[in-house]
C-alpha cells in the first residue's frame, strides 16, 4: 500500500508477561478526625503508586481519597518488595487491601460495643462509605469512624497486615496477555520509517486506576518504538566502553516520533492471581511493540529485518 510515494504497512504482534507477586506488609492508622494514614516501604518511580494505593485504601475503608495519606519511600516503614517486575499493585496493593479490611473490622468491633446503629447487625450486612459504617438495608443507620473513636475514648486505631502469595501458582498459569497493532509509513526514497498509529490491547486483570494505567501503556509503547527504531549502544570492543553513553548520541524517541496511541483494556478481574484481581502493566505494555513494528515494515517493504533498531541502511539493504 502507498500514499503519495510513501509505503504503508500494518503489523501485529502478541505479548505475554508473567504475573509476579511478593510478600508485602502495610500499616493503617485511623485518626480521631476520621482520616487515615497508610504506610508501606514501597516506592513510586512514576507509575502512580501514591494514587493507586490511596484509591485501594479509600475503596476498602470507605473513606474519601482526600482524607487518606499514603506514605512510602522509607525503609523504616513496613516491608515492601522492590518496584519492578510489574508486581507493585499485586503485592503492595493486596497488602493495602488486607490492612484496610483489618482496620475496618476492628472499627466495626468497637462500634458493636457501643450503643450504635450497627451494634446488632451481622458483619455481612454492613458497608462503608463517606467515612461511615452503615446498614446496607438502611443507610441512614450509620456511625462514622470519628464517632467510633470518640465514643471509645481512643485517639486512633492502628493495625498492620501482610499479604503474600500462596500455592495458587501451583494450580494456575498466571500471565498477562496482549496484542499490539502498528501502522508504519516508509519513505522508500530515504529509507525513513515513521509510526503513524498504535493500538495496544492488553489483558491485565482489573484496572484500578484508568488514568495511570493508560499512562503506563503510553510509556511502554514509546519504549517499544525506541527499541524498534532508535535505541542502540555502540561498544568499543578494545576497551569495553560504550561510545554513545549520553543522550546526545544515544537516540530515544521524542514527541515528533510518537503518534496517537490507543489503549484497550479487557478489565476482567483475575482473583486467582491475588485478592485485588489486578496484574501489573509496566512490562506487558512494551512487550510486542518492536515485533509489531518489524512486521509492519515487512508488510510495507517486503524486507524482513530481524536486527534492531530498524535504520534506513537496513531498509535499503
Amino acid at each position: 500500500m502507498s500514499e503519495n510515494g510513501i509505503l504503508i504497512g500494518y503489523g501485529v504482534a502478541t505479548a505475554t508477561y508473567p504475573m509476579i507477586r511478593s510478600r508485602a506488609v502495610v500499616s493503617v492508622r485511623l485518626q480521631a478526625d476520621g482520616s487515615a494514614i497508610v504506610q508501606s516501604a514501597s516506592c513510586d518511580m512514576g507509575p502512580g503508586t501514591y494514587t493507586t494505593m490511596t484509591m485501594i485504601a479509600s475503596e476498602t475503608l470507605g473513606i474519601p481519597d482526600e482524607q487518606i495519606t499514603f506514605e512510602l519511600g522509607d525503609s523504616k516503614l513496613p516491608f515492601a518488595p522492590v518496584q519492578g517486575g510489574s508486581m507493585t499493585v499485586a503485592s503492595v496493593g493486596s497488602a493495602v487491601q488486607a490492612a484496610c479490611k483489618k482496620a475496618r473490622t476492628q472499627a466495626l468491633a468497637l462500634a458493636k460495643t457501643l450503643n450504635s446503629p450497627v451494634a446488632y447487625a451481622n458483619d455481612s450486612d454492613i458497608a462503608a462509605q463517606d467515612g461511615k459504617l452503615f446498614l446496607k438495608q438502611n443507610p441512614s443507620q450509620s456511625i462514622s469512624y470519628q464517632e467510633i473513636l470518640a465514643q471509645s475514648n481512643q485517639d486512633a486505631l492502628e493495625v498492620e497486615a501482610s499479604s503474600a502469595p500462596g500455592d495458587e501458582k501451583e494450580k494456575f498459569s498466571m500471565h498477562s496477555f496482549g496484542a499490539q497493532f502498528v501502522e508504519v509509513r516508509v519513505d522508500e526514497a530515504i529509507g525513513d520509517v515513521n509510526i503513524s498509529r498504535v493500538v495496544s490491547a492488553i489483558d491485565v486483570g482489573r484496572i484500578i486506576n484508568p488514568h495511570t494505567s493508560r499512562s503506563q501503556v503510553v510509556g511502554g509503547v514509546v519504549g517499544g518504538i525506541g527499541m524498534a527504531l532508535h535505541e542502540h549502544s555502540h561498544m568499543d570492543a578494545r576497551f569495553g566502553k560504550y561510545m554513545n553513553a549520553n543522550l546526545g548520541e544515544y537516540l530515544v524517541p521524542v514527541n515528533a516520533d510518537i503518534p496517537d496511541i490507543e489503549e484497550i483494556f479487557c478489565g476482567e478481574p483475575d482473583y486467582q492471581a491475588n485478592p485485588l484481581g489486578a496484574r501489573g502493566i509496566g512490562e506487558i505494555a512494551l512487550v510486542g511493540i518492536a515485533g509489531a513494528v518489524a512486521n509492519a515494515v515487512y508488510h510495507a517493504t517486503g524486507k524482513r529485518i530481524r536486527d534492531l533498531p530498524i535504520t534506513p541502511d537496513k531498509v535499503f539493504a
